[in-house]
């Protein structure tokens, strides 16, 4: 077991994180949810927006797009980007509505490119109010889903907020009793 000196001091030890600023003055607390096409991204919607209306909070939907997808393609790149980004604004714009239907909120929308785990990352270092991540499990047998798995394998204890993973299973009105 490590002991830290006074507080402050153990910069080595623990990650520099942005100050969450979510309940100071002119500040609310954010749910950030990565959107992406698995079934059980619409569970994390459905509890982060549910959660986000009844504290006074704001929801953060973040589309990741895979850079990976666009290397190798010399000449047709920009063409694969912009095609990757019109499709990622298309996807935010209908979970938009489906946040704004559920909880009446208007959702920040971002998009990023890159690796998720490092995008999800920036993106938390980026906006000083996203307070908690929103995740839902998967429910086939073939475990809790990729998001999950990879998120959870870096939250060794140096992940910069809490995350709140929705059993995938549950329907709009048990995550409702719940948020």
């Amino acid at each position: 077991m490590t002991a830290c000196p006074p507080p402050g001091s153990c910069a080595s030890i623990r990650p520099m994180v942005t100050k969450r600023r979510s309940h100071e003055e002119g500040h609310r607390r954010k749910f950030l949810v990565v959107v992406d096409d698995t079934p059980e991204c619409d569970r994390a919607v459905v509890y982060a927006s549910r959660r986000a209306a009844r504290t006074g909070g704001g929801v953060v939907l973040l589309f990741i797009i895979d850079d990976s997808d666009f290397r190798g393609f010399l000449g047709v790149e920009q063409a694969m980007r912009a095609e990757a980004r019109e499709a990622a604004e298309m996807t935010l714009a209908k979970v938009g509505e489906r946040v704004k239907a559920i909880a009446g909120i208007e959702p920040d929308q971002v998009i990023r490119e890159g690796t998720r785990s490092a995008e999800i990352l920036a993106a938390i270092e980026a906006d000083e109010d996203i307070a908690i991540l929103a995740l839902a499990a998967g429910t086939g047998s073939e475990g809790p889903g990729p998001l999950v798995t990879s998120i959870a394998g870096r939250a060794s204890g140096t992940f910069p907020v809490p995350i709140t993973i929705v059993p995938g299973h549950l329907g709009d009105d048990e995550i409702a009793a719940m948020a």
